[in-house]
């Protein structure tokens, strides 16, 4: 069977590649994500081959367009541009391309005050119920991923049993396949949504400015690069039988990890600081470890290892009462953070959203507890005798885990209530519309 895996991978490898010849735009002015101190007099667009019949706009926050008729001159595409007041801008620009397809791109800039990221362009909706599901999936996918790493490596002793280890490395393929393809998916359904356009067009759109100008495209590069790293440690470790290579693709997801922490709410809104950061970083591996560790004990041992369930079972609740700790304790701090004021728990839309995910959180840790209480000591003085049903509570802890996942997920994408000003930031600010004025 390994054999004829490693043949289909050899073949896939030789399978040749399509190259698309379509314009790339290789210059602009103003550049991405520039803040000028006057308005510029036109934009001009860079190219690597002839193009025509182009088109630019520039709109200001409210829609309003500013660019004049567009006009291409072999490499070059130039629009005069009104004077701008002083705000925020968002350039959409196409043209046809010497292969007959119609490239796209958008970028925005601002004049006298910072551009905003290409993700909050004119004419971006923001994330859609689609974009909460993905996201769902994504954040199943790392628990799934590094549970499973990490229950295969923490609360099992060699040698495991085959049908035991079969089952967790499908869950560890299925997560770390879900950690690239789905994070693929959710980075197009943002660009998709940024450059407005439907997906035939959309696959020739220019993402330069959001895969390289924010920190939500960067951290999905580096993202799906390093997940594309676990699974070959996933692989050679099922390949080669070394447990070894198992603990490297498990310190490598952790890691990985931070890439969400690092482009979030609690890296780039209003309060955050690099303990925000930490703490998210902290709380999203600590549930992910505690989730897909439960769902490994409830798919992947309970049905199939009777030799090893009592053993897994007190091993992962050890580890479990530390995991769930640090996840109370990092998302406490959050809150506090995030949400300036009680009421807004059921004033404000994240709020409420949170108080959601707090009442799962309890309910999972409840549920937790009776079995770390109440199960874990029948289960020392019986054995197995009488817990045939402790699988499907389990598995029942683990599905208020995955409600809590996608609630998370809805809460990742909605914006936290404003944190009120501080003395020092109420007078710069006054400060500053004087000094406009």
């Amino acid at each position: 069977m390994k054999r004829l895996v490693v043949l289909v991978c050899a073949c896939a490898l030789v399978l040749p590649a399509v190259a698309w010849a379509h314009a790339t735009l290789v210059a602009e002015t103003p550049g991405f994500g520039k803040e000028l101190q006057v308005s510029p007099p036109s934009i001009v667009l860079h190219f690597d081959q002839v193009v025509q019949f182009p088109s630019i706009d520039v709109f200001n926050a409210k829609g309003r367009q500013f660019a004049g008729q567009a006009v291409a001159h072999e490499l070059v595409v130039t629009a005069p541009v009104r004077k701008l007041p002083t705000g925020a801008y968002t350039v959409r620009w196409h043209v046809l391309s010497a292969d007959g397809h119609v490239v796209s791109g958008v970028w925005t800039f601002g004049v006298r005050v910072p551009a905003p990221p290409p993700t909050e362009a004119y004419g971006a909706s923001g994330p859609t119920r689609t974009e909460h599901v993905v996201r769902w999936l994504y954040f199943l996918s790392f628990a799934l991923l590094i549970g499973s790493l990490g229950f295969r490596l923490l609360c099992l002793r060699e040698p495991v049993p085959k049908p035991v280890e079969r089952r967790l490395y499908v869950l560890t393929a299925i997560g770390v396949i879900g950690s690239i393809e789905i994070g693929i998916l959710a980075f197009c359904l943002r660009t998709e949504d940024v450059l407005q356009l439907p997906f035939l067009k959309y696959i020739y759109g220019d993402l330069t400015p959001i895969a390289q100008g924010t920190r939500f495209g960067q951290a999905f590069i580096v993202m799906t690069l390093g997940f594309a790293f676990v699974s070959a440690f996933c692989y050679l470790a099922w390949l080669l039988e070394r447990r070894s290579l198992l603990w490297v693709a498990l310190v490598l997801s952790i890691v990985l990890l931070s890439g969400l922490s690092l482009s979030g709410h609690d890296a780039v809104d209003p309060g955050s600081s690099k303990t925000t950061e930490l703490a998210d970083w902290v709380h999203i591996s600590a549930a992910s470890l505690w989730l897909g560790g439960l769902l490994s004990l409830a798919i992947a041992v309970w049905p199939v290892g009777p030799e090893v369930r009592r053993e897994a079972f007190f091993r992962f609740s050890r580890i479990a009462t530390v995991l769930v700790f640090l996840v109370l304790a990092a998302g406490t701090y959050l809150a506090i953070v995030r949400v300036p004021h009680l009421h807004d728990l059921w004033t404000q839309r994240y709020g409420v959203i949170l108080s959601i995910k707090i009442c799962l959180v309890a309910a999972a840790v409840l549920w937790g507890a009776v079995h770390h209480f109440f199960v874990r000591p029948r289960l020392a003085a019986t054995g197995d005798g009488g817990m045939s049903r402790v699988g499907r509570s389990l598995f029942g802890e683990g599905m208020v885990g995955v409600a809590v996942l996608l609630v998370a997920a809805i809460l990742v994408d909605s914006k936290p209530p404003p944190r009120p000003l501080s003395p020092a930031r109420v007078q710069a600010a006054a400060a500053h519309h004087h000094h406009r004025r």
